[in-house]
């Protein structure tokens, strides 16, 4: 006798068997597993591995689309060119797309970095993509006042400073090609139409600039960007710009065309949108919002909704309702004390398991790399969530007050944010509150042919009248001085003096004067890039009688005969974009022992840190310097570029300046030497 589980095999092997719905279920379902089990590449050795050095992903969420399926359905059709035979999703970049809609400034940035920044703390291995819909070329021409700081990448790519926040939250290195502008697009098209590539064809915006624009993304996110030689698993990217505006049209239908030239499950569309307060949280902005990026024929899997406090359950609901999304996959991102908060607030909403849902990123391989063992950057969410508390408790406690000596003030805090984090990321490992004195560099100049008479005026007026009281006319001389007297006295008080870099001649003497005052009062002082030249020039007026020192940048009629501050020789004057000493270079210190910024880095003997001028310390006056004691402690590797200057511990508590850039490397957690070194030295006035 045989079996009765073999008759019954047999059975419904046999042409007259006629099966049953149950039968037909079971058979769907072992097919199912099977086909499951097939698109996985995760051993069941390896996710033990994983498990123990990253959390799961959170399960994915009953509007799973797998869930959603009936039980006959969740089999493929097993015939050529269906998804059965495509290669395993889970093998291919998977892509989540961030957009906004309503107004700009939502913050599409903090949300693509703290996105990135928790699939990160899941072990997998991300890359972030900027899409930028102006037409220039690059950032690098472009005024600080209309669109902030331009963020400087290690191969010298100068890019949107959104670029910067990926950088600071994912721990990455990104590349040029990493921000995408329009400029770009129609550049390399432009140069293929010229050289016959597309073969006599209409060369039009769809297909061809929409397929340049597939193309470079695709090219992108395959580099590995995170220190390691891996391909990366997910690629965050930002649309910029609103839903609606004609430039960015071409964008989002080449986004469109991604998504189903990819296979299933393999791009995620997050919405940033913004929920007005007015006697109650408003949903119509988001619902019009959503409905325009419906039309461009994109359905958002995700919708952000920015609000000055936390989403009401029946404002998900109508947004749910309207949008044709689950309420479940509408999140809540609230005003929080600061922005490290915001990768929690969107973990408590399950954001990692909503994409899971959409993409099957439980499939993706998280070994844990050779790399990961030697990065030491905030990665879980309790890695976040003990700094957000850290930034809390320092923003609680005693201030350290700079004096910020800018020219671009009136552009906001973009037109610093890199500049800004460094000194925050030094604060909050000093366990202090940053506050910032703005002074704008013009207001320390001092008015052309102004005499010690007119300031003799103005004392005896403060004198007569008190400073409060005291009104004198609009542009006149003794105005000025007064005006100078203010900033100076803003000077005197804070904790430190730093002075940034810029292009121009304008505030200039302003900016000279700060760095000459921080010398001569012992105040700790920090320039980067122009504040360094500009140190070195009223170093030279004070120090070395040199009273018509400056840069050739300044004189363009020629009339110093002491340029201390020259043109790089091999940097072409016919051209400005990308047209500088840009990128990470190396800064080799030859005496480490002995330089205070070497032994900030730890006493290293060369570091790695990026580059963005046109102008350089003129060295045939190097040894002029040194006879009065500034220290050139840094050089590049021909040792014809001085990178670093400072003043011995003995003559000055902390006085240095750096050619480079140091605040587009510092991290949350890992702040800029120089930075740090800085902060310490105001917090410490004594020592």
């Amino acid at each position: 006798s045989q079996p009765e589980g073999s008759m019954n095999a047999r059975k419904r092997g046999s042409p007259e068997h006629v099966p049953t719905a149950t039968e037909d279920n079971a058979t769907s379902l072992e097919m199912g597993r099977a086909l499951k089990a097939l698109r996985s590449d995760v051993s069941v050795a390896s996710a033990a591995s994983a498990s123990a050095f990253y959390p799961p992903c959170s399960p994915p969420p009953p509007d799973d689309f797998d869930a959603l399926l009936p039980p006959m359905k969740q089999c493929l059709p097993p015939s050529p060119g269906t998804a059965l035979f495509r290669p395993p999703v889970d093998q291919a970049t998977k892509y989540v797309v961030v957009s906004g809609g309503v107004c700009s400034s939502l913050g599409k940035g903090v949300t693509t970095s703290s996105i990135g920044a928790l699939l990160r703390g899941h072990g997998f291995r991300v890359t972030a993509i900027k899409l930028d819909p102006y037409l220039n070329i690059d950032a690098g021409l472009m005024s600080p006042y209309e669109h902030g700081e331009v963020f400087v990448l290690d191969d010298g790519g100068e890019t949107d400073l959104d670029l910067g926040n990926y950088e600071r939250m994912m721990f990455l290195s990104l590349l040029r090609d990493n921000n995408v502008t329009t400029g770009k697009i129609y550049d390399s098209v432009i140069q293929k139409e010229r050289r016959g590539d597309y073969l006599g064809k209409t060369v039009q915006v769809i297909p061809h600039i929409t397929g340049a624009i597939v193309e470079w993304i695709d090219r992108a996110a395959q580099v590995p960007v995170d220190g390691s030689t891996l391909r990366p698993q997910i690629c965050m990217i930002e649309l910029g710009g609103t839903v609606g505006d004609i430039e960015s049209m071409p964008f989002i239908e080449a986004l469109r065309q991604l998504r189903f030239s990819l296979d299933d499950r393999s791009l995620a569309w997050v919405h940033c949108s913004y929920i007005p307060d007015m006697s109650g949280q408003k949903t119509k902005p988001t619902q019009h919002s959503a409905k325009a990026l419906l039309a461009l024929g994109v359905q958002p899997d995700v919708i952000v909704c920015r609000s000055a406090r936390p989403l009401e359950e029946s404002t998900k609901k109508k947004i749910a309702n309207q949008c044709n999304i689950p309420a479940a996959r509408i999140l809540g991102a609230h005003d929080v004390n600061n922005l490290f908060h915001v990768p929690k607030v969107l973990a408590e909403q399950h954001i990692v398991g909503l994409l899971n849902g959409v993409l099957g990123l439980d499939r993706l391989d998280t070994l844990r790399s050779t790399f990961a063992n030697r990065d030491n950057g905030l990665r879980s969410l309790d890695d976040w969530s003990r700094f957000a508390r850290q930034v809390d408790a320092a923003d609680s406690s005693e201030e350290v007050v700079i004096a910020f000596v800018g020219k671009y003030n009136k552009g906001g805090s973009d037109a610093y944010q890199s500049v800004i984090a460094a000194l925050h990321h030094a604060a909050i490992e000093m366990g202090r509150k940053l506050s910032i004195q703005w002074v704008d560099a013009t207001d320390l100049e001092l008015p052309e042919g102004s005499d010690e008479r007119a300031r003799q005026r103005v004392q005896d007026c403060e004198a007569r009248l008190g400073p409060s009281d005291l009104e004198l006319p609009e542009g006149s001389d003794e105005r000025a001085r007064q005006r100078v007297q203010d900033c100076e006295a803003r000077l005197r008080a804070a904790h430190g003096i730093f002075v940034p870099g810029g292009f121009g001649d304008r505030g200039i003497e302003g900016k000279a004067r700060a760095a000459g005052l921080a010398r001569e009062w012992k105040k700790p002082y920090l320039g980067v890039c122009l504040g360094m030249q500009v140190a070195i020039i009223q170093f030279a007026r004070d120090m070395l009688g040199l009273a018509d020192a400056t840069s050739e940048e300044f004189d363009k009629e020629k009339a110093s005969r002491n340029h201390v501050i020259m043109y790089m020789p091999e940097i072409s004057k016919e051209t400005m974009g990308a047209n500088m000493r840009l990128g990470a270079r190396w800064v080799e210190f030859p005496n480490s022992a002995a330089s205070q910024c070497a032994g900030l880095y730890g006493g290293a003997e060369r570091v790695m840190e990026r580059h963005r001028h046109r102008y350089e310390f003129n060295i045939a006056y190097k040894e002029r310097f040194e006879a009065k004691g500034l220290v050139f402690s840094g050089q590049d590797e021909k040792k014809e570029r001085m990178d670093v200057i400072e003043l011995q511990p003995s003559d000055h508590p902390f006085y240095m300046a750096v050619q480079y850039h140091p605040e587009y490397k510092s991290r949350p957690g890992q702040p800029s030497p120089p930075f740090y070194g800085f902060v310490a030295a105001a917090c410490n006035p004594g020592g």
